[in-house]
């Protein structure tokens, strides 16, 4: 194994830590006391960290696209940073895929009523993985369906055309707590019906976009489309979906498309992880995290630079106090969530074994809206244990304690299923699915004041989980 690609062992690194950012007579761990919980709590909701991190690799990089030179200067960026507060950070090597975005234009070309000379626009976006369509586009008819049910049922239809899936984003849903569901309903969608659509022979693919907000942008996001199939396939607007339906409606309609999306070789990353030792159980690991990688369409500031952001402010809150956990608190700053979750999987290839000395693991990659406290998979017998820190929250408004049998976060997923207890910070979501994947996901969408609690709930977490005494148990994923 390359010297660079292992993790070294964590007793050796608290002591090769103690002499930066921990120094040898630093004082005992204040371990879970009440007023430790409220020093770190008010420490991060006056610190600005998270912010200026935030604003660097929005600002200063922009997209994120795994592969990208936006991706490579994301990994510097961060590491950079985190020796600076001290720590030692490890770049763990990562193969993702590497999809480049070409041209992407659509127009509707002939309809009923479609007056001489006349065609018209549809804002749309390629999807994650697309096919290309010939340089010069295609042109085809076009037929919309509501549901799966409905794409097989026209079957016969599909082959040769264009599909578009047009079901809208509930966001009833999204402003009564249940954003994350009214998502999945719709990015199921997206996922999979590109690739059902190429099973059954369509030219193309086109989804109404998901998320709310509908002010004529395309949200950008992965398909399940595999080498052999990959038609071209795109998100549209939702007011050229609706504008499509009603077209379709009136009788046959056609459609020219232009997509010129490119699959390169894999490309070199890295995991960005930097570790902060345990005092006396520096072999028992709490992972505090967020994906570096971005869509390329904007900055990604709600996903997923915020998320990282917060991440490293854990670290520089503590540092400021001049605390030291009890175990050691890792950051990892993940590579390619957002297609292909390639930095997971290689992280649990490394550390699968060692799943076990993982006492907790947290993430944040919901954005960082208002948080009202932690959703955790922890056994039920194991939610009183963490009463202090609900107390240490509740003064901004951040007590609630979720429990839930998996969370299945994209990063942390593979840990969960593991036996890894897996955290994420329970924020609101309702407007999070406005901007999500699009061209409006940029620094001016984050709120800085959000942002610093959602710090103060990391890091409280974070310093809890490394510090508690009793076992808070290990995650039991129900069997699919």
């Amino acid at each position: 194994m390359n010297r660079r690609t292992r993790l070294p062992a964590l007793g050796l690194m608290a002591a090769l830590f103690a002499t930066s950012f921990i120094t040898a007579a630093q004082a005992a761990s204040p371990g879970n006391d009440p007023a430790a919980l409220t020093r770190i709590r008010d420490t991060a909701m006056t610190s600005d960290y998270a912010w200026e991190r935030t604003a660097d690799m929005t600002d200063l990089i922009g997209p994120r696209l795994s592969g990208s030179a936006g991706a490579a200067a994301a990994v510097n960026q961060v590491a950079d940073a985190m020796r600076k507060l001290g720590a030692k950070v490890t770049l763990q090597p990562v193969k993702v895929p590497h999809w480049v975005r070409g041209l992407e234009t659509g127009e509707l070309v002939d309809y009923k009523g479609r007056p001489d000379g006349i065609t018209q626009r549809v804002v749309l976006t390629a999807l994650g993985g697309s096919g290309a369509t010939p340089n010069a586009g295609l042109v085809a008819p076009v037929i919309v369906v509501s549901s799966f049910d409905e794409l097989k049922a026209r079957a016969a239809e599909v082959k040769g055309r264009i599909v578009l899936f047009d079901v809208p984003f509930d966001q009833h849903m999204a402003d009564r707590g249940l954003a994350g569901p009214a998502y999945g309903q719709g990015s199921n969608f997206r996922t999979n019906g590109p690739r059902m659509a190429a099973e059954m022979g369509a030219a193309a693919a086109l989804v109404r976009s998901v998320g709310g907000a509908n002010y004529r942008l395309p949200h950008t996001g992965n398909t399940a489309l595999q080498d052999g199939a990959r038609i071209p396939a795109a998100a549209v607007s939702v007011e050229d979906a609706m504008l499509m339906r009603r077209l379709a409606e009136r009788g046959p309609l056609r459609m020219r498309l232009v997509l010129t999306p490119k699959i390169l070789p894999d490309a070199d990353s890295f995991n960005v992880i930097a570790d902060f030792p345990g005092s006396d159980k520096p072999d028992e690991v709490v992972i505090v995290s967020g994906h570096l990688d971005s869509w390329d369409l904007a900055t990604g500031a709600h996903d997923d630079a915020a998320g990282v952001a917060s991440a490293m402010a854990v670290f520089e809150v503590l540092k400021k106090l001049d605390y030291r956990p009890r175990r050691t608190i890792r950051l990892i700053a993940w590579m390619n969530e957002e297609n292909g979750t390639r930095g997971a999987r290689a992280y649990l290839e490394a550390q699968g074994a060692n799943a076990g000395s993982h006492v907790g693991a947290i993430e944040s990659d919901n954005g960082v809206g208002r948080p009202f406290g932690m959703r955790a998979s922890v056994p039920a017998a194991s939610t009183k244990l963490f009463a202090p820190l609900q107390a240490a929250l509740l003064p901004i408004g951040a007590a609630v304690f979720q429990r839930q049998d998996a969370l299945s976060t994209g990063d942390l997923s593979g840990l969960e299923r593991a036996g890894v207890p897996s955290f994420a910070p329970l924020v609101d979501t309702s407007a999070y699915f406005d901007y999500h994947h699009t061209a409006a996901d940029t620094l001016d969408k984050v709120d800085p004041d959000n942002l610093r609690r959602n710090v103060a709930v990391m890091t409280a977490t974070a310093w809890f989980l490394a510090n508690v005494e009793e076992p808070i148990g290990r995650a039991n994923v129900p069997a699919k």
